[in-house]
């Protein structure tokens, strides 16, 4: 069977993590703006005024906002067939709430579009991707206000209206389901409650948070009607960050705590968007974390009509479930897990498990029945650059080569896979961490950890292997 002709291959960035140009041409600061450097041992930290003594890393990033011909240039000679980018909200709405958008800011995603297009790329266009006007945590509390459904629908219409016939695939929110985490108010839902510094150790209420995540699944479900109206041919997708668990043992509380574990990181989100209402597990996880939900008649009558059309995941380790206490940690994405002792691990503690993408993809196509997308998968690692400037990365070509296999595999198991964007396609400021030497691209970029370089491209061994692999349609890895 094999990849379909028409698959979408590509790879994927985030506005705040590639895009820099933080303050130029109107752009207001965004959450993420607002976040110092931060490496494995050291959160980052939230400063709600800039301090001149501290880096944020987000503020240059890779510079994309004036690098993207000769990045596009580069996508096109691998043979992109998509590229997953994010509109920063503030470059649209500096402060979230104007009235009126800021025609730089739409000028400059037109440029990036036009490129696209004539380069033969599709753009998949994330609308939110950890990047809320900071403005918005300053006068709403972000997603705590209700009001931001309607804030968030008038920079939807926006996009839709302008780009129409330009785009024609989004995604309403990055890893939406991250708010059903504590590290999620921020990052994903833009509320910076009172004492809160640090990333990883925020206040958490979570009446407040799960009431937040309400109002963006609302407003994801509102946007995906007003993307239909306005253009027939959009497609909206839905996003997760989808966290593959496994029970550390055969024990059945193990088991059980494992599917918990399942319902809440991942079918909470998916069941709404996919289902068009909440599941009946919800109801034992409001119970459990004390939350009663505020939704309206209105509320419970756009999440049935504003399903979404398929559905996108970032996957890039998995993790074991216990009820044992002795158990060994391991990192991930968003959170951690316990180590499980078939795997190995990346350099940052990432348990690799290919096999767990093919088991990801079958899950989710057997719950679900609609068409899915690879939006995220890639491994972070501290490339170097030899004495001739060659970047020999051949730990990224295993990484991918095994994950693709286990796509196809999964294709043959009869999973409807729409395309795959490896993540951070060229070296980008990871999100974790804020660090530049987690390197994820298969094209580096001369940025070292304190923000001094060159901003030059260069080519890694991975580059070739993924040309080759696009030309061929995986079939040459």
């Amino acid at each position: 069977m094999g990849f379909q002709s028409d698959f979408l291959w590509g790879g994927a960035t985030a506005a705040n993590q590639f895009e820099g140009g933080w303050n130029e041409d109107g752009k207001g600061p965004s959450t993420a703006d607002m976040l110092t450097k931060g490496s494995a041992a050291q959160p980052r930290q939230i400063t709600p005024v800039l301090q001149p003594e501290q880096f944020y890393p987000s503020h240059k990033a890779s510079d994309f906002y004036h690098h993207y011909k000769e990045d596009i240039a580069l996508m096109g000679k691998m043979g992109f067939k998509v590229y997953r980018m994010s509109v920063n909200w503030s470059r649209i709405f500096p402060h979230g709430d104007d009235t009126q958008p800021n025609e730089a800011g739409l000028a400059f995603y037109d440029a990036v579009f036009d490129a696209l297009r004539t380069a033969g790329i599709e753009p998949l266009v994330t609308i939110s991707h950890y990047e809320l006007p900071f403005a918005l945590t300053q006068h709403y509390n972000g997603w705590a206000d209700r009001r931001m459904i309607e804030l968030y629908l008038r920079y939807c219409t926006v996009l839709f209206e302008h780009y129409k016939g330009k785009v024609h695939y989004w995604i309403t929110f990055n890893e939406i389901n991250c708010g059903m985490l504590s590290v999620g108010n921020y990052n994903s839902l833009g509320i910076l409650n009172a004492g809160a510094c640090s990333i990883l150790q925020q206040t958490d209420d979570p009446q407040q948070r799960f009431q937040a995540l309400h109002y963006q699944l609302v407003a994801s479900a509102k946007a995906v009607q007003l993307a239909h109206r306005i253009d027939p041919e959009n497609k909206v997708g839905g996003m997760l960050a989808y966290l593959s668990s496994y029970a550390l043992t055969c024990a059945p509380e193990d088991e059980l705590k494992c599917q918990q574990t399942m319902q809440h990181q991942n079918f909470y989100c998916g069941d709404v968007m996919v289902r068009g209402s909440y599941p009946a597990f919800a109801k034992r996880i409001w119970h459990r974390n004390g939350v009663k939900i505020e939704q309206s008649a209105a509320d419970i009558d756009a999440l049935q009509n504003g399903t979404v059309d398929f559905c996108g995941f970032s996957y890039y380790m998995s993790n074991c479930i216990t009820t044992h206490k002795d158990a060994d940690d391991v990192g991930g994405n968003i959170i951690a897990g316990k180590k499980n002792p078939y795997l190995k691990a990346s350099d940052w503690g990432w348990q690799i498990d290919p096999k767990g993408l093919r088991i990801s993809l079958n899950e989710m196509y057997d719950r679900y029945q609609l068409p899915l997308f690879i939006a995220e998968n890639g491994i972070g690692a501290n490339d170097q650059p030899d004495a001739d400037g060659a970047i020999h990365d051949s730990y990224r070509i295993d990484y991918l080569r095994a994950h693709i296999e286990q796509m196809g595999e999964a294709i043959e198991d009869g999973v409807n896979l729409l395309g795959y964007t490896m993540w951070g396609i060229i070296d980008i400021i990871s999100c974790g961490t804020i660090e530049m030497n987690k390197r994820y691209g298969v094209i580096y970029v001369d940025r070292n950890e304190a923000g001094h370089g060159s901003n030059q491209r260069l080519k890694k061994d991975s580059f070739a292997w993924y040309r080759q692999c696009i030309a061929t349609n995986g079939e040459e890895m």
